[in-house]
């Protein structure tokens, strides 16, 4: 079946749908894009990806395309055309085509580009990873200095997950300073006991929808929560590691640059963490 996507207002085949080769999210990337959970055919934690969406384009000075009631009948509507019970959407806003390439912004009289399309994954919430655990490897962290902007530069994350890919691994998590910002497309965090151990938000990682989540119920079911920075050896010393964003949840780590992290299996509280984001998000869904 032909995927039908969103472009511009107007709902069509994949196979017709074109942005122009002046978009500055092609020529300049910029653009700001979100990632919004399916699961059971309703939107995980829709509201916190569209507060997040606003202030990435606030702080691009770049002008919401349309209304949130309009993003929301939009995601609805891919998710009924195209089926979807579990997957995800992909929204991408960018400062539109200003007929030209210029490296200074366009006025006001630019429209922006705004395209969203869905990807179908049958097993979101039930991946065989989880189970398993995910094995990373740390590499430097070369990005720019705004990464707590959720901008379509995602030339190196793509270099990070070829580095894993070539170790065979899961993932890269990235250091810099000597302590892990994050992971390719995930936010990092490591358990001592009833410890959660996390960075804290700042402009060095993204300020992740999934993170809040998790945290909060964390915190709920009385776990510690600790917001600051660990180092790679930190982490391989824990008693168990683990990784959150929209496409994986909570993911265990199980391996750290060759070392077993506690005892090289998904551990209980990241295990529970999974548990509990499931079954809250699913009640909360719309």
């Amino acid at each position: 079946m032909t995927r039908t996507v969103y472009v511009n207002g107007t709902y069509l085949p994949e196979d017709q749908a074109t942005v122009s080769i002046f978009d500055r999210g092609f020529l300049m990337a910029d653009g700001v894009y979100e990632v919004t959970s399916v699961l059971d055919g309703k939107l995980i934690d829709f509201e916190g990806h569209i507060i997040r969406l606003h202030r990435s384009l606030d702080e691009l000075d770049m002008a919401a395309p349309c209304t949130d009631d309009a993003l929301l009948e939009m995601h609805r509507e891919l998710v009924r055309l195209n089926g979807i019970d579990q997957g995800m959407i992909y929204l991408q806003v960018t400062r539109g085509n200003p007929g030209d390439r210029s490296f200074v912004f366009p006025d006001d009289s630019v429209t922006p580009t705004i395209v969203a399309f869905t990807q179908n994954i049958p097993n979101l919430a039930d991946a065989p990873a989880a189970r398993t655990g995910f094995k990373v490897i740390s590499i430097p962290d070369i990005r720019w200095g705004r990464r707590d902007i959720k901008t379509v530069q995602l030339l190196y994350p793509s270099m990070a997950k070829m580095m894993a890919k070539k170790a065979g691994v899961d993932d890269s998590w990235m250091v810099q300073d000597g302590v892990v910002t994050e992971g390719t497309s995930n936010n990092a965090y490591i358990v001592k006991g009833n410890r959660i151990i996390t960075r804290h938000l700042s402009s060095d990682i993204l300020h992740g929808i999934t993170r809040a989540a998790v945290l909060r119920f964390a915190a709920e079911a009385q776990f510690e929560v600790e917001e600051r920075p660990f180092t790679v050896a930190e982490a391989q010393a824990a008693d168990e590691a683990f990784s959150t964003a929209a496409s994986i949840f909570v993911m265990p780590v199980v391996e750290i640059d060759g070392a077993a992290v506690g005892s090289g299996k998904p551990g209980p509280v990241a295990t529970r963490l999974r548990e509990l984001y499931l079954d809250e998000m699913r009640k909360a869904a719309i």
